[in-house]
């Protein structure tokens, strides 16, 4: 079993068990989160696809990590003006764990 969910702007594929990061989402580590917007849920041959999303299917997930990425450097230059800035960004992440896929 599993499902296409959305959060953070972005989509991800997950099945019980797996680990993912996501964009960051409010709570401590250890706590235990609902995500709602579930796209698409597929349980074998059954398939239940969602417009836009499935009614009354959730995700449960545990928060296993807070912490930010890697840092990306922003650098701008316009040639012949003087003009350069740099400029550094570390997004922040939340890693969860999935418990179970309810449909």
């Amino acid at each position: 079993m599993y499902a296409i969910i959305r959060t953070g702007g972005k989509q991800y594929q997950v099945a019980e068990g797996d680990r993912l990061r996501v964009e960051k989402l409010n709570g401590e580590v250890g706590d235990s989160v609902e995500l709602d917007d579930v796209l698409m849920v597929a349980d074998g041959e059954a398939i239940k696809v969602g417009q836009p999303v499935v009614e009354g299917a959730k995700i449960t997930a545990k928060i296993i990590e807070q912490g930010k990425g890697k840092k990306i450097i922003v650098f701008k230059k316009k040639r012949r003006k003087g003009y350069k800035m740099k400029q550094g960004h570390r997004q922040l992440y939340t890693a969860l764990e999935i418990q179970g896929i309810s449909a």
